[in-house]
């Protein structure tokens, strides 16, 4: 195939990714982009776009497509501080595309909590009467020093994934020593943003 044709295919993909995680909520870079290859009729994953494209043309349609972002976004930083103003006792700090500026209306809201346990989360959740689901999540934090560059070093958390009518929260319940630890942004494995209620008061103001 021709280099300019891969590239057309390649952003092709991108952009029905990026719609299938704006529209469909789906969170999972490399899902939306193996469904949205599939769509097309692609399956080898050497033509799949990166994380980092298909992030860029979630920003593009947003600036094409929803004139109301701005304010959905607002809506879900507001829904995020209350969140994290209730556990503010685990340190939460707000990460991802709500922090990042690139979630619509219902986007995932990822908060990051630092504490002792994660049972101490889960007896403050059940005290407080506030229904979740539980699972883990395997976070990047850091590259190991190794000459292989694919050998990264991951840290697996408990998650409590919170129903609200702003969309899904998630709570990554990190161990308290992990603030000094900075988590990998899954579109291009920089460092995350992170940001706890000060700074937030702080970017909605």
């Amino acid at each position: 195939m021709a280099r300019e044709n891969l590239d057309q295919l390649r952003q092709l993909i991108a952009q029905t990714a990026a719609r299938m995680m704006i529209e469909d909520g789906i969170n999972d870079f490399a899902y939306a982009k193996k469904k949205a290859g599939r769509q097309i009729g692609v399956s080898e994953n050497s033509v799949l776009p990166t994380n980092a494209e298909v992030e860029e043309e979630i920003k593009l349609h947003h600036e094409l497509f929803n004139e109301d972002q701005p304010e959905e976004l607002n809506m879900l930083r507001k829904a995020a501080l209350a969140t994290m103003q209730l556990f503010e006792q685990f340190n939460p700090h707000l990460t991802g595309g709500v922090l990042e500026g690139i979630a619509g209306k219902n986007g995932l809201t990822d908060i990051h909590l630092f504490a002792d346990s994660a049972k101490e989360v889960e007896i403050f959740l059940l005290g407080q009467q506030i229904p979740f689901e539980s699972s883990e999540k395997a976070y990047r934090i850091s590259d190991r020093p190794s000459k292989d560059k694919k050998d990264k070093f991951r840290k697996t958390v408990p998650v409590f994934t919170l129903e609200t009518e702003y969309g899904l929260q998630k709570l990554s319940v990190f161990e308290y020593d992990d603030l000094r630890i900075a988590t990998k942004r899954t579109a291009n494995g920089n460092n995350a943003g992170r940001a706890n209620i000060t700074e937030l008061q702080q970017l909605i103001h």
